[in-house]
């Protein structure tokens, strides 16, 4: 049953990194609703977002482009786009999954099953912050708009696949990805092969890092009857992550070679090589504080190939 504790630290999230702003500066009143599009932990933003900055500045390149204020400017749209949408993406999660979040210690106390937001006030707040995804949509080519509703159709079988199959990462992939494909769809008005490599090199990575964050749940998802690849994988994680880690890489590579990059694109690669085999190598799947902080560096990671991409434009 949803607990109604009043006390604002016992309704902090769990995996929330401390001192974050909306703890300690946002009002009372919006707390719960910031907490519920999961504004107190940013990492999820970035990961969404860093597909989208991937394509634009791999389209830009093989488009011999170079950043301007437009380029600025779409650049902070996707960066709005990613925020709301990762918000409304994390409502629509959490009212499916109210009912298993109750019984979860560390979600517990997010803002449905503790009682902060009713299930009708997230439905108003979820559709709010789609519409304003919808307005930045619309700023971009006709084709672009209908591929970034078309995400839709993934985004909503994802929040119950984790009671039907043992891939549910696969399935978030799919979904987080698409701005892989976004990227190229505003810059060229259509898909070609670099494209859908980057969008398969950033499923394949989402699997990898969404698998290091579900064994912080493996003992309670398996209690309630739930699954994912960290239940799938189990001891053999590390094995499972080297596969999907080194297609990442590989079909980095290929977007790369497929959009005519230059050299310091794929020493930028390097760099992202070495920081992936760093997470593999000191990853504890049993223990969730090391699974966390894994799972929070991908921000970095994906900002290293943000990078390798600048690099390839200016050099």
């Amino acid at each position: 049953m949803p607990t109604h504790s009043t006390d604002p630290v016992n309704l902090q999230a769990s995996d929330a990194p401390p001192g974050n702003w909306v703890d300690n500066y946002a009002p009372a009143f919006a707390q719960p609703y910031l907490r519920l599009m999961r504004a107190d932990r940013p990492i999820g933003t970035w990961l969404l977002l860093w597909p989208c900055w991937w394509s634009l500045a791999l389209a830009w390149g093989k488009a011999s482009a170079r950043p301007d204020l437009s380029a600025l400017w779409t650049l902070l749209l996707f960066g709005v786009g990613a925020m709301v949408m990762r918000g409304a993406g994390c409502v629509y999660n959490d009212i499916a999954d109210r009912n298993f979040d109750a019984k979860v210690e560390r979600t517990r106390t997010r803002p449905i099953p503790s009682g902060q937001v009713s299930v009708k006030g997230a439905i108003i707040f979820m559709v709010a912050l789609c519409l304003v995804g919808l307005a930045v949509l619309l700023q971009f080519n006709a084709f672009a708009i209908v591929l970034g509703i078309s995400s839709l159709l993934v985004v909503s079988f994802y929040p119950f696949m984790k009671r039907i199959t043992y891939w549910p990462q696969s399935v978030l992939g799919l979904a987080f990805s698409w701005g892989a494909l976004m990227g190229w769809a505003v810059v060229f008005g259509r898909l070609e092969a670099p494209a859908f490599l980057l969008y398969a090199a950033a499923v394949t990575w989402t699997i990898g890092y969404d698998t290091i964050y579900a064994h912080q749940d493996k003992d309670d998802d398996a209690i309630l009857g739930l699954k994912s690849t960290a239940l799938k994988f189990g001891e053999r994680t590390k094995p499972w992550l080297v596969l999907f880690f080194g297609a990442t890489l590989t079909f980095l590579v290929g977007a790369g070679w497929t959009a005519d990059a230059g050299w310091p694109f794929f020493a930028g690669l390097v760099l992202s090589a070495a920081h992936l085999s760093w997470q593999v190598i000191t990853l504890d799947i049993d223990n969730g504080a090391n699974c966390l902080k894994r799972f929070r560096a991908n921000r970095d990671f994906g900002a290293l190939v943000f990078i390798a991409l600048l690099a390839n434009m200016f050099f």
